[in-house]
């Protein structure tokens, strides 16, 4: 038998196991309303780069600078990645190969930090991120870290106490940016911190870069010293990540990335990621952005009238966190409810909970995805309403059922990309 072409051409008839699961995964993101801020769908175009050819190829090092012949094509698309980065958010130097987000931050420790070096991040529980200095993290258990939270009162960052901390700690880096914080920061604020105490400041803008590249959101590039993302999420690209940086941080950020944490690039990821930020220039991203925020802003005010209680009582961005302990429902329970009647979202921490992290007490909600579908206003309000109605009758199997059957209905006349 010939090598080249024993196996059978199609995944269908390869693995019949694997394909049937994909087509059902399918089915459910064309039959449910995805409400996970940190999920969108890519484009047609997106999708051919990431299961192109290039994912036969192996090209360690950068552009003009490989350790393996045949890069012809991958120099191109890797530098055309990086032009675009750096036209779309006004940086001076960007990385494309991180392989996700939580890669992409540890590359700015490796970068800049030895082991034991103090750091400053947002407290997970308040809405930072794992990778912002967490105890369940490689980054808070090898750093000496100290965190910032939320003022009681407001809900919001307290810049006064940021500075306090910034003073008494002397971090040598500072992080903003998040990942369940319904508001802006104030990176003007975070800049100004960073040098009265000598910090480099690195923004983490994973969720909210999409809004920035719409040009809705304020873009942290010009404040910060470095800035992360991943490139989906709000950005609606690959499941990749970017570092931008200032000239003077770039070689010590390449190293860090290769040979420091990784080796060869995914070359398919690159190419959908270039793909990602031509789409992101063009001006109906523009308009995207725009609804991404109105449809947060009308989902937060549905969830409000129906008498849920959201953290800092509303959104300034795409995401929305609601403390249901005035329900007296858990988030994991309320997530899994959700889902059960066609409304994916995920449990999630709340300010001050005194809940565990695996039973928090709120359930974060977003709305890029329901964006590119084409939902707007009005059928925020009527997802706000269901929501309302599954977690204030949790009990109820049959509403949850007929609840189902109508979101399925519903989702089904917003076409998937």
């Amino acid at each position: 038998m010939d090598i080249a072409t024993s196996s059978p051409a199609s995944l269908a008839s390869l693995d019949p196991e694997i394909h049937s699961l994909i087509r059902a995964e399918e089915s459910r993101q064309r039959e449910k309303i995805r409400l996970i801020a940190s999920e969108n769908y890519v484009s047609r175009a997106v999708l051919e780069a990431t299961g192109s050819v290039l994912t036969n190829k192996y090209s360690e090092g950068y552009p003009g600078k490989r350790f393996y012949e045949g890069q012809q094509c991958i120099d191109p698309v890797e530098q055309l990645a990086i032009d675009r980065a750096c036209a779309l958010f006004g940086a001076e130097h960007a990385n494309v190969q991180p392989y996700s987000g939580s890669p992409a931050n540890l590359a700015v420790y490796a970068a800049l930090l030895q082991p034991g070096d103090k750091v400053l991040g947002m407290e997970l529980p308040h809405g930072g991120h794992l990778t912002h200095g967490s105890k369940a993290s490689i980054t808070g258990k090898w750093f000496d870290v100290r965190s910032y939270g939320l003022d009681p009162a407001t809900g919001r960052i307290d810049m006064e106490a940021v500075r306090r901390l910034a003073l008494e700690h002397g971090p040598k880096l500072l992080i903003a940016g998040h990942s369940a914080y319904p508001r802006i920061p104030d990176f003007e604020a975070f800049r100004k911190i960073a040098d009265e105490v000598g910090a480099v400041l690195m923004v983490d803008m994973a969720h909210f870069a999409g809004l920035v590249a719409a040009g809705v959101h304020p873009n942290p590039v010009p404040f910060a010293d470095i800035v992360t993302t991943t490139t989906h999420k709000s950005l609606r690209g690959p499941r990749g990540a970017m570092i931008l940086c200032r000239k003077e941080f770039a070689a010590k950020i390449d190293r860090a990335v290769f040979p420091g944490l990784q080796g060869g690039p995914h070359d398919h990821t690159t190419a959908a990621i270039a793909i990602a930020l031509k789409e992101a220039a063009q001006p109906d991203f523009r308009e995207y952005g725009r609804q991404i925020l109105s449809n947060a802003k009308a989902l937060a005010e549905g969830l409000k009238a129906g008498g849920l209680e959201l953290v800092t009582g509303g959104t300034e961005n795409h995401l929305i966190l609601v403390d249901l302990r005035p329900v007296g429902i858990g988030g994991k329970p309320a997530a899994e409810l959700l889902d059960q009647a066609g409304l994916v979202c995920n449990a999630n921490t709340v300010p001050f909970d005194t809940a565990k992290a695996a039973t928090p007490s709120g359930i974060r909600l977003g709305t890029p995805a329901v964006t590119t579908r084409g939902m707007k206003e009005p059928e925020m309000a009527r997802i706000a309403a269901w929501i309302v109605e599954v977690v204030k009758n949790p009990k109820d199997e049959e509403r949850i059922g007929r609840i189902a059957h109508e979101t399925r209905e519903f989702a089904l006349g917003f076409p998937v990309p």
